[in-house]
C-alpha cells in the first residue's frame, strides 16, 4: 500500500451514501444507488473534493446481510469508477466478519475501510487493538479509518490513537469527542493529523481544519454536492469566517431538523433520504426499526431546504 498516496485521496467532503430500497418489499435497489453515485459525481464530488462511504450508518449497515453489504460496495465502487475515493463501512461485533469485509473491500478494489470498536459489551482498549489490527492483517492494501463511535462503544481515547497509528495501513480517524470542555478533540488533531488523515465528524469544520484535519463529514452532500464542494473550497482557501457563516445558514437547520426527528425514531439516512426525495432524486425508507419518517417531516424538511436555497425543491 502506497500509504502517501492513500493520505493525498483522503481529502473532502466524507459522503454517506445512504443505501437505497424498494419500498413494496425493502429490497435493495442496486440502480438507485448506482444513479446516486452517479449524481454526486455530476454535482463535483470528486478526488480531492470528496470521498463516498458504501454501507456506513447512514448506509443502513445495521439492518443488512453480509452478503448484501457486499452487493452494495460493490455497487458503489464499481460507480465511482476510480473517480472518486470509496470507502467500505465494516461496523461490526465480529473480528471474524470483519476480516471478511476487509479482505471482501480489497477484492473489490475499494479504497479504505471505515472500523469502530465493537458495540453491544464493552471492550476493552487492547480488544480493540487486536480488533484493528486483524483488519490490518486481512487486507494490508486497503487504508484503515478508525471511527470513534464513543456514543455505541469503547471511545478511542488520545492514548490508543498513539498506539493505533503504529499499525502499518492506518491511514484515517473519523473523529468526535463527547467532552468539548477539556478540548479533547482540538488535542488529537494537533497530535496526530500531520500522520492521519482526520475527518471532522462533530461539525467543527474550520477549527479542524486550521488544525489539520483532510476532511469532513456532510450529509448535505447527498441532495445539493455543490453546496460541499463550494464548503470545501471555502476551507482550502482559508475563507473561514464565510465558510462559517455558510455552515450556520444551511448545516445548522439541517441538523436542527435531524435533532427534532430523533425523539420520533432512531437510525440514521433517513433525513438525507428525504431531502433527496424533496429534490427529485431516487429515495426510500430506512429498513425497520428506524420508522418511515416521509410523511411526519416531509413538509418540514421542505420548508428548510427552501429557507437554505436548496436547488431543485419539490412544490408543496
Amino acid at each position: 500500500m502506497n500509504r502517501d498516496r492513500m493520505l493525498n485521496r483522503l481529502r473532502g467532503c466524507y459522503v454517506t451514501v445512504p443505501t437505497q430500497f424498494h419500498d413494496a418489499d425493502l429490497e435493495l435497489n442496486l440502480p438507485a444507488i448506482r444513479r446516486h453515485v452517479e449524481f454526486l459525481l455530476a454535482g463535483g464530488i470528486r478526488e480531492g473534493t470528496g470521498i463516498l462511504l458504501a454501507g456506513g450508518a447512514a448506509g443502513d449497515f445495521s439492518t443488512m446481510t453480509l452478503a448484501e453489504r457486499f452487493q452494495v460496495a460493490e455497487t458503489v465502487v464499481k460507480a465511482a469508477d476510480g473517480k472518486v475515493p470509496v470507502t467500505i463501512g465494516a461496523q461490526t461485533t465480529s473480528t471474524r466478519e470483519l476480516c471478511e469485509l476487509a479482505r471482501g473491500a480489497q477484492r473489490l478494489g475499494a479504497d479504505f475501510i471505515q472500523v469502530s470498536p465493537p458495540f453491544y459489551f464493552g471492550h476493552t482498549e487492547e480488544d480493540f487493538f487486536e480488533f484493528a489490527a486483524a483488519a490490518s492483517e486481512a487486507a494490508p492494501e486497503v487504508g484503515l479509518i478508525v471511527y470513534n463511535t464513543y456514543w455505541t462503544s469503547l471511545g478511542v481515547s488520545a492514548s490508543l490513537i498513539g498506539r493505533l497509528v503504529e499499525i502499518p495501513n492506518l491511514v484515517g480517524l473519523k473523529w468526535a469527542t463527547p467532552d468539548p470542555v477539556w478540548m479533547t478533540f482540538e488535542d488529537a488533531l494537533v497530535k496526530y493529523s500531520g500522520r492521519l488523515g482526520i475527518i471532522d465528524n462533530q461539525s467543527r469544520f474550520v477549527t479542524s481544519h486550521m488544525l489539520g484535519a483532510r476532511a469532513i463529514e456532510l450529509h448535505i452532500c447527498n441532495h445539493w454536492p455543490q453546496f460541499g464542494v463550494r464548503l470545501w473550497q471555502l476551507l482550502e482557501a482559508k475563507q473561514y469566517e464565510e465558510a462559517q457563516r455558510e455552515m450556520v445558514r444551511v448545516l445548522q437547520p439541517y441538523m436542527q431538523l435531524w435533532a427534532e426527528m430523533e425523539k420520533y425514531t432512531s437510525g440514521d439516512g433517513y433525513l438525507d433520504k428525504l431531502c433527496m426525495e424533496l429534490v427529485g432524486l431516487d429515495s426510500s425508507r430506512c429498513r425497520p426499526p428506524t420508522r418511515d419518517v416521509r410523511v411526519r417531516f416531509r413538509e418540514q424538511a421542505r420548508q428548510m431546504l427552501l429557507g437554505c436555497g436548496t436547488p431543485n425543491v419539490a412544490p408543496g
